[in-house]
């Protein structure tokens, strides 16, 4: 595309204000102005939109769901038999509530 200079720009003026009159060449002027504006705050908006999808779309990427683990409030239900197979707890691991299912006293 081949560069526009200040003498295409000064030819094009001549032409524009011998087609359109000194009087609509000013209200053509603003009127372009303003589709420029207005064209720069869309293409901007739409920008910050696709912007804004592509980091949301990152951070779905890259952020994993947290891992959780369930722990029973339920105290641990073990029989006469299971009791007397497992090894007595050393003093530093801490027991956990159970109640003795079967066992007549």
């Amino acid at each position: 595309m081949p560069n526009i200079g200040f003498p295409e720009v000064l030819m094009i003026l001549v032409v524009a204000l011998v087609i359109f009159g000194p009087r609509k060449l000013p209200e053509l002027g603003k009127s372009l102005g303003a589709g420029l504006r207005e064209f720069r705050r869309s293409t901007q908006g739409l920008k910050e939109e696709f912007e804004g999808a592509m980091n949301e779309a990152d951070l779905k990427k890259t952020v994993q769901p947290a891992q959780v683990q369930v722990i029973s409030a339920q105290p641990q239900v073990v029989t006469a038999q299971q009791a007397a197979a497992q090894p007595a707890p050393s003093a530093e691991v801490a027991e956990q509530p159970s109640e003795v299912v079967g066992h007549r006293s």
